[in-house]
């Protein structure tokens, strides 16, 4: 823990981990907040699904955009114009009386200008540490952003059954306003700008580690998404039983991250972090029952953050800085989808074998996590003793006083 300790000594590391986790709080919340508002006002699950689909979409479009933009227009001005977007699009489908093709019109847009605050933050913290903290500090960034995943949906759900969907909402909006806007505030923006790239958008997928990271993201997150649908489907929506698997499922995470985040990375660390969620995940399918999947998906868990970690720290390593923020912007665009996905196979499974058929996707998906990164290991870097740093660009990177 006394590498964590002196991340967070580190001056602006632990203000630009809150900001930014403020920043990125409404992503577990504006999922559950749209479906109750959605199916509150349309009577219809399908329609919610749809409004919830074409947000996804629209996010797995922008991540890449959105973040390569922020090499020619500046870091703020595009949080900027993002953040005015999506959050007018957010308080939309809150307070207006839609149809539900005018939903999918508003949610949409929200995805489409979903403020790239995660590219941005990767692409900074380079800039922050040193090399030897820099694979640390992606290890304590996966683990501290578990607690969206944890106390999001708690707060949406209490927020939304107990006042109302508009104000479940309103409030995700609240947050994105506020933590965006400190994000953006925060010196470390100012001190650092994005080169403007000089290659074709896209061609950063052509680096090995890269589309290694986006593949591989792809299915950890579909994993995820399939075992939160499993666990729902199992407990339903009534009890507190779902919640709580869920939670200890993060803070497995939580416990990995913080665990492993300082272990040198090697061209099989993938593989075995994955395999840890693999086992978990794979053992989980064997009872639905409460403590079962809560110590099952505890073990699951420990490999979640520590593998976003390595695919953090293999992408940084792997491109040049100018390349760095759509890079991440790809690899997020990998994990939406998974996310999408993942929840779908689940759902198909569930409707013909109950329950633990999203189990046997998630155990797939991570089964396939496993053998991707050990067959493509000779393009795994190896970190052990290197500098995690991203390829300097030819030309100087301006840095300036705030």
């Amino acid at each position: 823990m006394g590498s964590y300790t002196e991340l967070l000594k580190t001056s602006g590391v632990a203000r630009i981990i809150a900001a930014q986790l403020t920043a990125r709080f409404p992503s577990g919340m504006l999922s559950l907040a749209f479906l109750l508002h959605v199916e509150q006002q349309t009577g219809s699950y399908g329609a919610a699904g749809l409004v919830l689909a074409a947000t996804s979409i629209g996010q797995a479009i922008a991540g890449p955009l959105t973040s390569r933009l922020m090499g020619r227009l500046g870091m703020r001005p595009v949080l900027t114009a993002t953040l005015v977007v999506c959050a007018s699009s957010v308080i939309a489908i809150g307070v207006l009386p839609l149809t539900v093709p005018l939903y999918m019109a508003v949610g949409l847009l929200c995805g489409l200008a979903t403020p790239p605050v995660q590219p941005a933050v990767r692409t900074i913290y380079p800039k922050m540490v040193n090399s030897r903290q820099l694979t640390p500090l992606f290890s304590l960034d996966a683990s501290a952003q578990e607690i969206i995943w944890v106390v999001g949906p708690v707060v949406t759900t209490f927020v939304s059954t107990q006042i109302g969907t508009v104000w479940g909402i309103l409030l995700a909006a609240v947050m994105m306003i506020g933590g965006t806007t400190w994000f953006i505030a925060s010196p470390e923006l100012g001190r650092v700008r994005i080169p403007r790239s000089k290659r074709r958008f896209g061609t950063v997928l052509a680096r090995p580690a890269v589309l290694l990271a986006t593949v591989v993201g792809f299915l950890l997150i579909g994993a995820c998404a399939a075992v939160e649908a499993g666990v729902v489907a199992a407990f339903g929506h009534d009890g507190a039983e779902a919640g709580i698997v869920l939670a200890i499922f993060s803070i497995g995470s939580l416990a990995g991250g913080l665990t492993l985040g300082h272990v040198p990375i090697s061209p099989w660390s993938t593989a075995r972090r994955m395999l840890i969620v693999f086992v978990g995940v794979s053992l989980a399918a064997f009872a639905m029952e409460f403590w079962w999947l809560a110590v099952t998906l505890f073990i699951a868990g420990i490999g979640i953050a520590p593998a976003l970690a390595v695919l953090f720290s293999i992408v940084s390593v792997s491109v040049k800085f100018s390349d760095t923020a759509e890079a991440y912007g790809w690899v997020g665009t990998g994990q939406l989808i998974g996310a999408a996905l993942g929840s779908a196979a689940a759902g198909f499974l569930i409707d013909g074998y109950e329950a633990v058929g999203a189990f046997w996707a998630a155990s797939v998906l991570a089964f396939l996590g496993v053998v991707v990164p050990a067959l493509a290991r000779r393009w795994h870097p190896d970190l052990r003793g290197r500098d995690a740093s991203p390829i300097p660009d030819t030309e100087p990177v301006p840095v300036t006083p705030s």
